[in-house]
């Protein structure tokens, strides 16, 4: 693993901001495809527990900084770990979480004038890796090439979008009051090891106008 981030670091430093779009999903028509067994398929394709080496993005007010991030998701028990290093192989934080709360082991102090920034990242972690599937009350609207669910969901409405050859989760977002408080997009799903990843995901938090990220280099189980 230490060999493997050694290059990751590498191909960071010489890529610099080159910008590596991912693919949009397939437009496929799923007319006919009942929107509850989407929902099974989806979960049953998703796994519950997994370690993932990703590089990551932070892009925050017309700055960004550029990382390599080691996730540790367990979803049966709802919790997670998270270890970010900068291009250089210094630590920026390492966190940990569950359903409720998030906790700080270490951070930099430089990233701190951004405000709580591992607390901020780590909420959107959660975002991205836990509440995948919509509940069975969900409401459904469904058109040619996508199925869309909408609950309640804390103070607001969330809304999950299942598109694509393989009928995936493309798309989950976050309102309150009509207004769209932050947004997951997922790319380029792939079958590792019996299960379906996606290899890249943008995290879109409008309320504090910043974007992560994240894409997929190794997948250790």
């Amino acid at each position: 693993m230490i060999r493997l981030i050694t290059i990751l670091l590498g191909i960071v430093l010489v890529a610099g901001c080159t910008h590596i779009p991912f693919q949009k999903t397939q437009q496929v028509s799923i007319e006919s495809v009942d929107p509850k067994r989407v929902v099974e398929q989806f979960r049953a394709n998703s796994p519950e527990s997994f370690q993932l080496l990703n590089s990551v993005v932070f892009e925050y007010s017309w700055q960004s900084f550029m990382g390599i991030g080691y996730i540790d998701v367990n979803r049966q028990s709802n919790i997670f770990k998270v270890v970010c290093l900068n291009p250089l192989g210094v630590q920026l934080f390492e966190l940990s979480g569950d359903r409720d709360s998030i906790v700080t082991h270490n951070a930099m102090p430089a990233l701190m004038q951004y405000g709580d920034l591992p607390t901020a990242v780590g909420t959107d972690i959660r975002r991205i890796y836990f509440d995948l599937v919509p509940s069975d009350n969900a409401r459904i609207w469904k058109s040619t090439y996508k199925i869309n669910f909408t609950q309640p969901y804390d103070s607001g409405v969330m809304e999950y979008e299942f598109a694509g050859i393989g009928r995936e989760l493309v798309e989950k977002v976050y309102s309150e009051n009509n207004e769209i408080i932050w947004r997951v997009s997922y790319y380029e799903y792939r079958e590792q090891n019996g299960k379906h990843y996606p290899q890249g995901i943008i995290m879109i938090n409008y309320k504090y106008g910043y974007q992560l990220t994240v894409r997929q280099k190794e997948l250790y189980s």
